[in-house]
């Protein structure tokens, strides 16, 4: 994940909304305190129309439509159409079709609740449906979801309200934004002197302390978004399974990847998340394929070597720092971005 630090011209304020961690950034500091409301308004929002969790939801309410078209909200029409662009352009790596398969695996609520449940699961060996079995047809605001096909947009979602609050929050209070929701991380707006400075690393930790162990390194940005992908955060245990929530739509089961992290800079923080779970589904060759694209990206393997695809912005004078316990293989806990 990435998670941005605070700049000394800047004010910031931290909390928590769709199961994670929000942090706010701006750079008129009298403006914190609107602008904080009008987020928690729009991630309210957000979560009333893409929450997985809740049966109130709307995302949840297309579980019982049966293959039925039905009219849904423009913001929902909206993380749906994200969703499956998402999905059309990582080659299927990232499908939203995903959702009876981490059901299987026991995401099925919130994650705080995840792991203190002790409930045997099943491992099966399944494909998902496919992206491509559901229609959205944005001009009559209509989205068809065939019978038993459960949607998650775990994989788009937050980046995609990121982007959408940065945007919103810069045009109303006409100052510079930076919002980070689990560290999908997006700005607008005018950035701070020597722009936003955002810290991504191998270890979950403190957002203003350098990581003690585990690669790291800090980058500059002055618009698009910039996210992390890994595969040792959520994690939990289940009759003796290993489990994550990054799933392979070709298995329906958690992937097995040689990248432990991959951080990817990109034009949105949508396009920025999908491509770099996409990396992790990929696996081997996945730093050409964001060649090909050109993104810039850091991946860091298994063991905690480090490959970089060309434009990888690291901010001059910075360096990647490289902690040489896990270049031997030491395990770690999924990366947290920190803006400086």
């Amino acid at each position: 994940m990435t998670t941005p630090l605070k700049p000394r011209t800047t004010a910031a304020t931290d909390w928590r909304a769709l199961g994670t961690t929000v942090r706010l950034v701006v750079t008129d500091p009298a403006l914190l305190e609107s602008c904080n409301l009008l987020l928690a308004r729009h991630l309210a929002e957000v979560d009333a129309a893409c929450s997985r969790f809740r049966p109130d939801s709307e995302l949840a309410a297309l579980d019982a439509t049966a293959g039925r078209p039905v009219r849904v909200s423009p913001l929902l029409a909206e993380a749906l159409d994200v969703a499956l662009r998402a999905a059309a352009t990582t080659d299927g790596a990232v499908d939203p079709t995903v959702g009876s398969a981490m059901d299987a695996i026991g995401y099925d609520r919130d994650f705080a609740l995840v792991r203190e449940d002790d409930r045997p699961v099943r491992l099966t060996l399944r494909r998902t449906p496919g992206w491509r079995t559901v229609t959205l047809d944005r001009a009559t605001g209509t989205v068809t979801v065939p019978r038993g096909v459960r949607l998650d947009l775990g994989a788009t979602a937050k980046a995609w309200a990121a982007d959408r609050a940065a945007r919103l929050l810069a045009e109303t209070a006409g100052c510079g934004i930076l919002v980070s929701l689990g560290g999908d991380t997006a700005v607008a707006g005018e950035a701070p002197a020597g722009g936003w400075q955002i810290r991504v690393q191998d270890i979950t930790g403190p957002v203003d302390e350098t990581p003690a162990q585990g690669s790291y390194a800090t980058v500059g940005m002055r618009g698009g978004g910039l996210a992390t992908s890994g595969t040792t955060a959520r994690r939990w245990q289940r009759g003796g399974h290993d489990l994550h929530h990054i799933v392979d739509p070709r298995t329906g089961l958690p992937v097995r990847s040689p990248w432990r992290t991959v951080s990817v800079a990109a034009a949105t923080c949508a396009d920025a998340n999908a491509a770099s779970t996409a990396a992790l589904v990929k696996g081997e060759g996945a730093e050409r394929w964001l060649t090909r694209l050109g993104l810039p990206a850091r991946l860091v393997t298994q063991n905690g070597l480090i490959v970089t695809t060309p434009g990888w912005p690291i901010t001059p004078g910075a360096r990647d720092c490289a902690d040489e316990r896990l270049r031997r293989g030491a395990r770690s806990a999924t990366p947290r971005g920190t803006a400086a």
